[in-house]
């Protein structure tokens, strides 16, 4: 892979854990809100603002790195209408100014509460739109190895894994700082956190299961396809069949592993920070899993017709 892929699997990796995540982070703060009120809420949840835009902002400069002319980006807006590439874009910028907007009038307390809940969600609806965007740019038909429904189900899958993990991670690591500022909060922070994460844990072993559907159904399809295709999965099992039991293997142990004894933590109290650490392993290993998962997207590559 040469340095205009890599640039590719750090955006489109980035990008889609940030929507994941801030699509998580709604979800997790509406809970908190009815569970505890908004004070707990918003001392759970304001500080994960933060990573979120820091991702996105990470995964776009890295997506500047696949432009001949990193000024020109601008201009590739201008085909919004019949590019999905310009629609890529400009969801991108669009995810970017209303997650900003959100994370201002939160941070601010600026509007009610409901206000601030409406930007959010059309944030987040941009997001997931931004997402589909992503997966349409590769379903081109000179490129059967990647035009097939399997892209858009896998790109939503790694964005909705990466983005719960990813919270709970930010959740575990805000809990500790609360416990060395001895807040008064902390202990209910602490049933939030293992509520939380006990409804992390079931999703990430949730969308483990889809995940391990997809991807062998992936390459059954394509070996099912064309000679092109036949001829690429052949190339690549042959040449990368290690990296994908790797992969695989990253990401059920990373998964697995918080499902199985992560979901046994959130039952008892006063075990926050091992459940911290379960939390920080699974979600490092499935990061590296969707990254070699992603590398091997893009390996698949394989053209007909000019």
């Amino acid at each position: 892979m040469n340095v205009h892929d890599w640039a590719l699997v750090i955006f489109t990796i980035l990008a889609q854990m940030s929507v994941g995540s801030f699509v998580a982070l709604g979800i997790v703060y509406s809970y908190a809100n009815r569970k505890a009120g908004p004070n707990e809420a918003d001392l759970m949840c304001d500080l994960a603002l933060w990573p979120i835009g820091g991702i996105l902002i990470l995964g776009m400069l890295a997506s500047l790195l696949h432009l001949g002319n990193p000024l020109n980006a601008y201009r590739a807006v201008f085909n919004i209408g019949s590019s999905w590439l310009s629609m890529e874009i400009a969801s991108g910028v669009l995810f970017a100014a209303f997650g900003a907007l959100f994370t201002l009038m939160q941070w601010r307390k600026i509007g009610s509460f409901a206000m601030r809940n409406v930007v959010a969600w059309i944030a987040a609806l941009i997001g997931l739109w931004l997402v589909y965007s992503m997966s349409q740019v590769y379903m081109l038909r000179t490129v059967p190895t990647w035009d097939v429904w399997t892209t858009p189900v896998t790109f939503f899958t790694t964005t909705l894994l990466l983005g719960v993990l990813a919270i709970g991670t930010v959740f575990a690591a805000n809990y500790t700082l609360l416990q060395r500022r001895n807040s008064a909060h902390t202990d209910v922070q602490a049933g939030l956190l293992r509520n939380t994460l006990r409804g992390v844990s079931v999703a990430a072993v949730l969308l483990l299961g889809i995940e391990f559907v997809i991807i062998p159904m992936h390459y059954a399809v394509l070996a099912a396809g064309s000679p092109v295709t036949v001829a690429a999965v052949s190339n690549l099992m042959s040449e990368s069949g290690l990296l994908l039991g790797l992969r695989l293997a990253l990401v059920f142990i990373g998964a697995g592993f918080l499902a199985v004894f992560g979901y046994r933590y959130t039952f008892r109290p006063g075990h926050e920070g091992s459940l911290g650490v379960l939390v920080y392993v699974a979600f490092a290993l499935v990061l590296v899993a969707e990254v070699l998962g992603r590398v091997l997207f893009y390996a698949s590559y394989a053209n007909i017709g000019l």
